[in-house]
């Protein structure tokens, strides 16, 4: 029997190991077939799901290197000569054989993983009903963002429903992906609750579901199902935060804006693994982290006059942050600009642990469900319902309403606001992708069509599927 912490990368796809050394028993670690028979092991296992949305993989540099760097907002960042390599994915010239690539894809698996442990031990425990329903239900959740953030990225892959004897399977299509990410969440969102107590903040709730749904939806341009869900999410009682720098604070954390975060923080004991590095890697360089991902001169154009939000997304060298801070970088080969939606300010940082191991990562706000709502609403021919939303999150930037009327100067008005309200949070590079606007954009940095929409299956897992996997086109 393998041991719970093997990934499925390890038992399936990516394995380069005999199945002796996998079976080597290792120190302080649970084998599965021990593990899943108590109402604490259910619990245990499901956060160690959570425990993954923190991880190197899913929000350090393998994260920035699918969803960042392509993107026109974001550079590489720290100075020219440390990382260059990142300027692989800048400029589009990354391989088959890239670490980051492969990084990504492996981290993924190993959650979707974590995730089927769950979904397939959890049913079978005697425990509180209620309780094995809601866990269940969080793993499923959990799983249809792992693979939503799979199918963006990669296209089409093998759906593993639950664990299963022969991991070596062929990809499935984009569509039956997509139809297996809209089960699970229309399954979790059937059972899983409004908010949480204190000491649960962080678990997913149903308006996530719900919201990764509409956005789910968005992607498949199913336009009426988009706005019908959107609705619901609308209607479950969030709201914009009034203060856009108070979001992305520690105080902000679980606001009313929050449908989708990761809870993070530091314990001395665990060290960097209890929080995550999502703000030390793009932390001001030599003052508060390493700096890279940094904002690139594009997105700092795209920021309308009087928008609030261009100096509460861009941290500059030199200035005081409205908390009080010096920014005074250490490198002066370094860019002089940085994101502040990760500051964390140096009163409440914990020394304990890496710099800003307590930002939480905002993974869907309410801003973008206003958003969802507001693309799928013109797409369907209500252009009220879409002005509505839309100026809502511009009213918060303190701008003026929009001055688009047609569906095809809203459209554009709506893809702008994402590109602003949403900068630097992981969406510009699929929003191009998406909307069909990659290939003009991108053009520029050496996006080439029809290849790069998509990043290359690993070179690894094409050799360890025995041809049964179909390379992207292009790579």
């Amino acid at each position: 029997m393998k041991k719970i912490f093997l990934s499925i990368a390890l038992v399936s796809l990516l394995a380069s190991c005999k199945d002796d050394f996998l079976d080597i028993k290792e120190e302080g670690e649970i084998e599965a077939s021990t593990f899943f028979t108590t109402q604490q092991d259910a619990m245990n296992g499901t956060n160690a799901i959570y425990s993954f949305l923190r991880s190197w993989e899913n929000s350090a540099f393998p994260y920035q290197f699918v969803f960042g760097v392509p993107a026109d907002d974001v550079i590489k960042g720290s100075n020219p000569g440390d990382a260059s390599f990142i300027n692989e994915y800048d400029n589009f010239t990354y391989t088959v054989s890239n670490e980051g690539v492969r990084g990504y894809w492996i981290g993924q698996w190993q959650a979707v993983n974590r995730a089927n442990q769950v979904i397939t031990k959890v049913p079978g425990i005697s425990m509180d009903n209620d309780l094995k329903n809601r866990l269940v239900a969080e793993a499923k959740m959990l799983r249809a963002y792992f693979y939503f953030n799979l199918v963006r990225i990669y296209g089409g892959v093998p759906i593993f429903d639950g664990l299963q004897s022969n991991y070596n399977i062929p990809r499935n299509s984009v569509d039956e992906v997509y139809n297996f990410i809209i089960s699970d969440l229309t399954a979790a969102a059937a059972v899983l609750p409004q908010s949480y107590g204190a000491a649960d903040l962080g678990r997913v709730t149903k308006g996530g579901a719900l919201g990764m749904l509409a956005k789910v939806y968005l992607y498949k341009k199913d336009w009426q199902r988009a706005y019908d869900v959107s609705n619901q999410v609308i209607g479950m009682g969030y709201n914009l935060d009034p203060d856009f720098n108070h979001l992305f604070r520690p105080a902000g954390e679980f606001g009313s804006e929050s449908v989708f975060e990761v809870n993070c923080g530091c314990d001395p004991q665990l060290g960097q693994s209890a929080g995550s590095q999502y703000a030390e890697v793009q932390g001001v360089r030599n003052q508060f982290g390493w700096g890279f991902f940094t904002p690139s001169q594009a997105l700092e154009n795209a920021f309308e006059p009087g928008d609030i939000r261009k100096e509460l997304t861009i941290l500059r060298n030199g200035e005081i942050t409205p908390e009080g801070d010096l920014i005074a970088m250490g490198d002066d080969q370094s860019v002089t600009t940085y994101n502040q939606k990760v500051y964390v300010p140096k009163a409440l940082n914990n020394s304990s642990c890496g710099y800003g191991s307590i930002q939480n990562i905002r993974i869907l706000r309410f801003a973008e469900i206003l958003l969802i709502n507001a693309e799928a609403a013109n797409e369907l021919g209500n252009t009220a319902a879409a002005v509505t939303n839309l100026n809502k999150v511009r009213n918060r930037a303190q701008l003026g309403v929009t001055t688009a009327t047609t569906q095809t100067a809203l459209r554009t008005a709506i893809w702008h606001e994402r590109r602003v309200e949403l900068a630097l949070e992981g969406d510009r590079f699929v929003d191009l992708v998406r909307t069909g606007q990659a290939a003009t954009v991108l053009a520029p940095y050496g996006f080439k069509a029809g290849k790069n929409e998509l990043f290359p299956i690993p070179l690894d897992a094409m050799l360890e599927s025995n041809g049964l996997f179909t390379q992207n086109p292009g790579y």
